[in-house]
Order: C-alpha cells, then structure tokens, then sequence
C-alpha cells in the first residue's frame, strides 16, 4: 500500500496518460468558457499535448496544428467537476476488495462518460481511493481526474467517525496527523463539525472549535486546503472564522440570514451545492421513471436499476427522513440562489457516486432560479476553485488542462442540452466510450476522428 501511495504522490496532474494525448484544433465552436462569460461565437481553440495552448477567434487562428474538428453548431465547455462524491465501492468496508474496486471503476467510467473530468471523494476507505487515485494519475484506468481526502478527521463520536482518523487533542494525536498527511497525502481535508450530522438528526459530539482551528491551520502548513461538513448557518460561521478554506454542504437546516449572504460574498469561501443526494429520496420515491434516462442505463445495472424502482423506492417512500428532505430542498435551493446572486462562490458537488447526478444537481440549480450560464461556472471553475485548482483546471484558456467536452447543442438555453455531449477530452484525449467499464451497457463511441 505504501509503494501505491508513494507513487500518487509524485506522480503530478500533468502525469495523467501523457503519451495519448494528441494535437488538435477544434475549430468554428460557439465557446462557453466556464468563466460566465457569454458564449463566443466561431472560436478556435488549439490543444498539444494535455494542454490548450491558444483559444482565438477562427479568424484571428493561424499555423493551426494536428487534426482539425469543425466545431460548427456545436458548443465547447470545460470538463464538468464535481467537486463533492463518495465513490461507489469504498464508502462501507468491503469483504470483497476486487468487487469493491470494480464497482468504483464502474462508477469513475460513468463520470467520464457524463462529461465529467474532474472528481473530488470527500471521504472513503483509503484502502480503495488512494490506489485508484494512484492508478488514474499514472494513466491505468479510465477515471475522471481523482482528488481525495482518504480518510475524514472528525472527534470521537461526531458524525462520520467509523471512516475516520479521531483526534481528540491536537498535541496528544499529531503523530495521527502526521501519519494521515505522510501517508494518504490528501487533496483536500475533509473535517466534520455538526452536531446533528448531515439535515436534522439527534444529536452526537461535536468536535470543539479551538481543536478544528488547530487541525485547520497544521494542514495548511503543509499546503493541505481543507473542507468542513456543515448543513446549518452557526456552524458555518463558526468553521469559516476557524479558517476553513471550503464548506462541504450548503446550509440546509434553515432560511439563511442577510448577514451571512453578504459574508458569503464578502469572503468568497467556496461551498458545495450538494443537493442531489438529499432530493434524490423523495424523486426515487416519486418519479423513479427518471432511471430510464439515457445516462442512468448507461451508469447503472438494469438490476440495480431495478433494485432502486422497487426495494429501494419502497424504504425511501418508508422514511421520514424523505419527506423532510423533500420539504427542506427548497429552503436549501434558496439558500443557494442567495448566495450566488450576492457574489458567493457556490461549487458543484453532488455527494453521490455517479455522473447522471451531477447532471441532476444542474437541473437543481437552475430549478433554483440560477441561469444555465452561471450553472455552467459552478459546475467548472468554481468547482475547480474550492479545490484550489483553478490555475490548471475548469476553464477553456491557453495553459490550462485540455479537459473539454463538445457539446451538440446550446446549454445556455436549456441545462438539459449538456447531455448531449459530441465527445469527452480528458488531459487532450478523445475518450473512447466503447472502451469505458460501464455497468449498463456497452457504449458506442460518439466521435470517429
């Protein structure tokens, strides 16, 4: 394990499956950049290597290089982020380490697939992320780019704390820290503090503040950002003044207060949306025909599909905890929309483990009253900023990562429209989705160059 780990930490980015990469230049496109800006109509952008090397008006484009793909009618966006899952195969201890890691590849292809290029596992069985992680930055297996906390850090008892390294005091438990940094080399920390856990549930531990603000500061000092789950407006605050560079949820429990809208937007402290994972209970429970949608048949099983329509739907239809989620999706949508319209930096994140429901969380956020051309922007380069990657990744400029997908219609008119994806390009590679691991289906490829 330690060889494994070893070797994802030295491999960079820029390692990911180098000798595929390819020269292209995607030409004539309508460019939405991920930044907000309007889309730019008959764009060329230039790719060599895993990088974009010019983005110029087809007019201005000159000693063009490698294939050439007439982008005419189509729109050109960055590779979609998730900056918030639990991947599949890794969040409960497995018997079954091979089950276990086919199931996760199976759901890191359905990500690629759905245009995502991107991922970050905000908690898991190290034992299974750190080697994907490893096996995706060395170009072994086909995965959207893996970032990973590993294990979470949490107090005894707080929410989480089966999958976690404890720490109860910072001076008595830092050689666990040590530890967890030497040998997960987490992306991201992940840090829990909420008393009720995620929503409204009883109450457990909380870990006390001047422990989160220690932990929080001693990551940084080794260049470590960090993330803190939160579902409520107190704890937020007290995680945002304790130094946390990201929030891992919006606030759910309740309408948020003017007060912390303005300093959401005075800080510009990143959040993950994650409202998927909590507007799935009641949609499974009331509309389960949405698992007949294309990306679903792609990324599921027709046995788990069917699993979901009937013994699934069944326990969720059961639950209070359904009928609270669906009543508190809309104060949370709100919530969302606030933030965002004040100047606050809100990132996709969907908490689950497939790439349909990234697309989900879009159509949320546009339910929320977000228009497609900012949703595009949370969903690309504020999600590469809340993992402070937004100098490589989540935006079509010249040096960044060629991570791009072509779309064949306009997403700015209607979110629905980035399923209709031409081709993926991770790190300046077309993926070939007949060769992804999908647990539906075998898929043809979209794009014959």
């Amino acid at each position: 394990m330690k060889t494994i780990l070893g070797l994802a930490a030295a491999l960079s980015l820029a390692a990911a499956a180098p000798a595929l990469a390819d020269t292209y230049a995607i030409e004539h496109v309508t460019l939405i950049d991920g930044l907000g800006h309007a889309p730019q109509a008959d764009m060329t952008v230039q790719v060599d290597g895993d990088r974009i090397t010019a983005v110029t008006p087809s007019a201005l484009a000159k000693d063009l290089k490698g294939k050439r793909i007439d982008g005419r009618g189509k729109y050109l966006i960055p590779g979609l982020i998730d900056a918030h899952i639990h991947l599949k195969g890794g969040v409960a201890p497995q018997a079954d380490a091979a089950a276990a890691r086919a199931s996760a590849t199976q759901a890191l292809a359905s990500f690629l697939y759905a245009g995502v290029t991107s991922v970050y596992d905000a908690g898991n069985q190290a034992d299974v992320i750190l080697p994907l992680r490893a096996d995706e930055r060395a170009g072994k297996i086909a995965s959207p780019r893996i970032f990973a906390t590993g294990n979470l850090i949490t107090y005894p008892g707080s929410h989480g704390d089966s999958m976690s390294v404890r720490i109860s005091d910072f001076e008595k438990d830092k050689a666990l820290l040590d530890k967890h940094i030497a040998e997960q080399q987490p992306d991201v920390l992940k840090i829990t503090y909420d008393e009720e856990g995620w929503g409204s549930r009883p109450m457990i531990t909380l870990m006390p503040q001047p422990l989160m603000e220690q932990i929080i500061k001693y990551y940084n000092q080794h260049g470590i950002r960090t993330t803190i789950h939160v579902s409520n407006e107190t704890r937020s605050l007290e995680a945002i003044y304790s130094g946390a560079d990201s929030l891992a949820h919006p606030d759910i429990q309740g309408p948020v207060s003017d007060s912390f809208v303005k300093l959401m937007a005075a800080k510009k402290v990143p959040f993950a949306s994650t409202l998927t994972i909590g507007e799935n209970y009641s949609r499974l429970a009331e509309h389960p025909e949405f698992l007949d949608q294309p990306l679903y048949v792609a990324s599921f099983s027709a046995a788990d599909r069917e699993t979901m329509k009937t013994k699934v739907r069944a326990d969720y239809q059961a639950r209070h905890w359904t009928w609270w989620m669906k009543v508190m999706t809309p104060v949370c949508l709100e919530n969302i929309r606030k933030i965002d319209a004040a100047g606050g930096v809100v990132a996709l994140g969907t908490d689950q483990s497939s790439g349909p429901a990234t697309h989900r969380e879009m159509e949320l956020l546009v339910q929320a009253g977000i228009k497609p051309l900012e949703v595009l922007k949370i969903a690309t380069h504020n999600a590469a900023r809340l993992l402070g990657k937004e100098d490589e990744l989540g935006s079509v400029e010249a040096g960044k990562f060629a991570d791009l997908v072509l779309l064949s219609a306009d997403p700015t008119a209607d979110i629905n429209n980035a399923k209709q994806i031409a081709w993926v390009m991770k790190a300046g590679q077309i993926i070939d989705e007949s060769k992804l691991p999908l647990a539906g289906a075998k898929q043809a490829r979209r794009f014959a160059e």
